[in-house]
């Protein structure tokens, strides 16, 4: 067989990035998402809730929902990671977890619009949630394998900003052929595409099918030009990666940068997926927003995504990864008190009149900075996370780099709905947020900008 060369790997591995980000994009923020809250509301408030007691209510359970499949992709992810280093072997696991993937978000098509099977609807969700997160854990450990300290930083990035145009192309499309606005027409005044069935929502359904789809067609290229290093196959056990996981978490106490960084990145990271998780939500609950704006606030937020992603790359290679991450956070937060401050009436407690547009805009703002910021987060986190690294163990050190990032994944939808039944309130719900920022801030003051990757 051939060898690969080392440029069509690492654009194997970034493939994987495109194939996977419709995930987040479509499902988790700017479709699925909103229109799930919307049918629950819808189902909520025909159950007898007034609207705002319905809207948070939709919130509550797409918050449990999250809290659910945080919880398993925490207890799951370290094990997982210990288990790929003692077998030596990635890419059968990513193969699985795919299968997972495209199986979870296909099954979204049978979301009905009057809400009456919305459990099992959470439960397919779920299904191709774990399989992307849990992907995702073995993808992050082969970056060490394609670069340099001094170039993972830049091949990342990179990789960040390919799988978010991958996300914006994706969007792009399904709003212009397949999204219904409420007049029964997509973005470019057409019927959904194949004749769906707007009144159904199918043009909206087709999110689920349509996300699996991209997914397997876009991993081919992976599949085709990464490989696991036939040296490394060995025989593994599960006690034996039990012993090596023990034996990971027990030398955090000697590495205090990693364990610091560890911390940090566990409740940033939890932030960060928390704005994802909700954003589209908050827009659709809180500023009344249709399919078809929040798609369009989408577009702009992942374009953000994309161009910031590969701009943090550059400034990573130049000033290193700590101080990028630093600032972004301190954006991220200045951004979370604005949106936790505003609804239709008001900002910062200042009345607006009556149909004014200046929280849509302030919205939208929002929106270029979260995505923006968070690529840069999200690319210059996952570098960090490489002068971590032990070069003898990169699945496993990834695999508690994927614990610190799920390992409170249900936290941020937990206090979510902690919040919003207490509150009341939808907008007032997402506050959690802004704790889960300063927290990770705090904790970076323990990291060593240019890492440690002794044992």
């Amino acid at each position: 067989m051939a060898e690969i060369s080392k440029r069509r790997r690492i654009w194997g591995w970034w493939f994987f990035d495109w194939a996977s980000q419709p995930y987040h994009t479509l499902l988790v923020t700017f479709v699925f998402g909103p229109y799930f809250a919307g049918v629950a509301a819808e189902y909520y408030a025909t159950a007898g809730m007034d609207a705002e007691a319905a809207a948070a209510q939709a919130q509550t359970v797409w918050a449990n929902c999250l809290t659910i499949t945080g919880l398993i992709i925490a207890f799951g992810a370290p094990l997982l990671g210990a288990m790929a280093d003692v077998s030596g072997r990635r890419i059968p696991w990513i193969f699985a977890f795919s299968v997972m993937y495209a199986a979870g978000s296909a099954a979204l098509w049978f979301t009905l619009p009057d809400g009456s099977n919305m459990w099992l609807m959470l439960s397919a969700f779920g299904l191709g949630f774990v399989g992307a997160e849990y992907a995702l854990i073995f993808i992050n450990s082969q970056l060490p394998d394609l670069g340099d300290d001094n170039e993972v930083g830049e091949i990342s990035g990179s990789g960040f900003a390919f799988g978010y145009f991958g996300g914006l192309i994706s969007l792009a499309i399904m709003l212009a052929l397949f999204v219904e606005q409420p007049n029964g027409k997509t973005l470019i005044g057409m019927e959904p595409l194949f004749g769906l069935d707007a009144g159904a929502r199918e043009g909206t359904r087709f999110v689920g099918p349509f996300t699996a789809g991209w997914f397997i067609l876009f991993m081919v290229p992976y599949f085709l030009w990464v490989r696991d290093d036939p040296a490394a196959d060995k025989k593994g056990s599960v006690s034996k990666a039990l012993r090596l996981l023990g034996k990971s978490v027990a030398a955090l106490r000697y590495r205090v940068s990693l364990a610091s960084y560890l911390g940090s990145s566990m409740f940033y990271r939890d932030a960060l997926n928390g704005l994802y998780s909700f954003g589209g939500v908050y827009a659709r609950l809180v500023l009344e927003w249709d399919l078809i704006k929040i798609g369009v606030f989408g577009i702009i937020s992942v374009l953000a995504s994309a161009v910031f992603a590969w701009i943090g790359g550059k400034l990573d290679w130049k000033f290193g990864p700590k101080p990028v991450i630093l600032t972004a956070i301190w954006v991220l937060i200045l951004v979370c008190t604005t949106i936790v401050s505003m609804d239709r009436t008001q900002i910062f407690g200042i009345a607006l009149p009556q149909g004014s547009g200046l929280p849509d805009i302030v919205f939208f703002g929002c929106g270029i900075l979260i995505g923006g910021m968070g690529g840069i987060l999200q690319s210059a986190s996952r570098s960090l996370m490489v002068r971590h690294t032990d070069p003898a163990a990169p699945v496993e050190s990834f695999g508690l780099y994927g614990l610190s990032g799920r390992a409170t994944a249900f936290a941020a939808p937990l206090m979510i709905g902690i919040a919003t039944t207490a509150t009341g309130s939808a907008r007032l719900g997402v506050s959690p947020i802004v704790g889960l920022f300063i927290l990770g801030l705090f904790l970076m003051r323990w990291v060593k900008p240019e890492g440690d990757q002794s044992r």
